[in-house]
Parts: structure tokens; sequence; C-alpha cells
């Protein structure tokens, strides 16, 4: 038995990306700072995310710098080769399955139900 799952709720670090494809599939990258409560002050953790489909759509339309937002889903890795080093290397990403829009209905531009199932 196996399980890789990811909870996480902050503010989104920075406006969606998003990337339309011909064959119509539409993917979001954005950041997450969580808080990580220390003894002195918070520091944030930072997060990438990657979110599909419909769900992608959701976030690019209604998530800005600073939204608070919870997400579902699995952890996974990004790799890639350093063009200029050539040495390989490695990110981690939340492949996002569930986005819930946690922020008051005065922050978003519309009233939306409050959470969004990816359809990956």
């Amino acid at each position: 038995m196996s399980i890789n799952v990811v909870t996480l709720v902050g503010r989104a670090g920075r406006d969606p990306e998003v990337k339309y494809f011909e064959s119509g599939n539409v993917v979001c990258n954005l950041t997450l700072a969580v808080n990580r409560r220390t003894r002195n002050s918070d520091e944030p953790d930072w997060f990438n995310l990657e979110i599909w489909g419909k769900t992608a759509q959701i976030a690019a339309d209604y998530v800005r710098k600073g939204s608070l937002i919870g997400v579902t889903g699995s952890l996974k890795f990004d790799y890639w080769q350093d063009r200029s080093t050539g040495v390989e290397r490695s990110k981690p990403v939340i492949r996002v399955d569930r986005l819930e829009l946690l922020g008051s209905k005065r922050d978003q531009e519309a009233a939306m139900p409050d959470s969004y199932d990816s359809e990956f």
C-alpha cells in the first residue's frame, strides 16, 4: 500500500501562469506560500503547484497574487538538464486535484462554488 496525498492552505505567491494546448487541455502553474510558525516569527514555505483541466481554468479566472486557497493533490518531481552546466536538476511540484477558494466573497470577483475537482 502506498499513499501520496498533500493538503496545503496558503496564499498565492503570484498570479497564475496559464498555457492552452491545441488538444484543448489547460495547465495552470503558480506558487503557494504556507506559513510555518517558528519561535520568533512566521516564515513561509514555498510550493510549486500544477493544476490541469477545468480546475486550471477556475484558478486562472479567480486566483490572484495573495489569494487564500486550499489545495489537495500529490507530490511529484519535475526533472530536467541545466542547459548551461549540463547538470541534472529536479524540483518538487504539487499536482493539484482539488482547489478551494478560501478568501471572502469580496476577495473574489464573482460568487463561485467554494471547491473544484480536477478532471484528471
